[in-house]
């Protein structure tokens, strides 16, 4: 893939921020991608995407992990530890920064890292869990799972329910696995009132994640996607920048920001 030129770039830098400007209701739609500069791998890419290196459904299924639970611990442990260790890159921060400036209504995620919160965000929609908490396999009861997420990845101990004794699963979604449902039409629901989406770091071939755009495109929304590889919505996107997120998120903010105080609009009072 072929990255943009400079020339190029400016270009669709001041295009895009001119839109984000201009938009009522803007929302981000993130992927993998936002978050590899973290040092946090995505699971798609051709040369170090994690499942060209593992069997999904064998480690990251709910069947196997019902069946075969040490699997899928031992699989996602030095995941869990890099994730732990990582910080926020430019990507995140500015997407933050867009939020607290009234330039941005909220984020879907696909990403399980809490990369967002942690640069800030405030209104995240995480469609495919997180490792907050902890659901016990056997009564069902939730547990704030941020202490026994970080005695597993440096033990290895696997979390147990301190009411039942069942195996906790973290609040991940697994292949197989019913998202959750009130997340879910919460973050349609957001985006189909947008105006502007910017899809950030997605491949966009994850469903329900690659179709949500689909009912805001059709009822006039525009669509920024910043993305090193193609996606099918490029061919409807207004403007595609293949290049890196947390390169061309900072500058898009710069270039927002630098409008005079009195044209920006803070969209949360809307």
């Amino acid at each position: 893939m072929a990255f943009v030129t400079h020339s190029q770039l400016a270009e669709s830098i001041a295009k895009s921020a001119a839109v984000f400007r201009s938009s009522r209701r803007v929302v981000a739609l993130t992927g993998a991608g936002v978050s590899t500069r973290s040092g946090i791998p995505d699971f798609r890419s051709h040369d170090s995407g994690l499942w060209k290196k593992f069997d999904a459904m064998t480690v990251a299924s709910l069947t196997s992990f019902r069946y075969q639970p040490d699997a899928f611990f031992k699989w996602v442990r030095p995941l869990v530890k890099t994730m732990i260790d990582a910080d926020p890159n430019p990507a995140h921060t500015a997407l933050a920064k867009l939020e607290q400036a009234g330039f941005l209504h909220g984020i879907i995620t696909q990403n399980i890292d809490d990369l967002h919160r942690k640069a800030g965000s405030k209104c995240i929609y995480e469609i495919h869990g997180h490792l907050r908490e902890a659901t016990c396999t056997l009564c069902y009861q939730k547990h704030n799972a941020e202490s026994l997420i970080n005695d597993f990845a440096n033990t290895g101990a696997l979390p147990y329910c301190d009411h039942c004794g069942g195996l906790l699963k973290p609040d991940i979604i697994l292949f197989g696995e019913q998202l959750p449902s009130c997340i879910v039409s919460e973050a349609k629901a957001l985006i189909d009132e947008a105006d502007l989406i910017v899809a950030a770091g997605s491949s966009l071939e994850v469903m329900p994640a690659a179709s949500m755009p689909i009912p805001a495109l059709n009822a006039g929304a525009k669509l920024i996607i910043i993305n090193n590889e193609p996606t099918y919505l490029d061919v409807r996107a207004d403007f595609v920048i293949h290049d890196d997120v947390a390169v061309v998120l900072p500058m898009i903010l710069q270039e927002v920001l630098c409008e005079p105080q009195e044209t920006k609009r803070h969209i949360h009072n809307q």
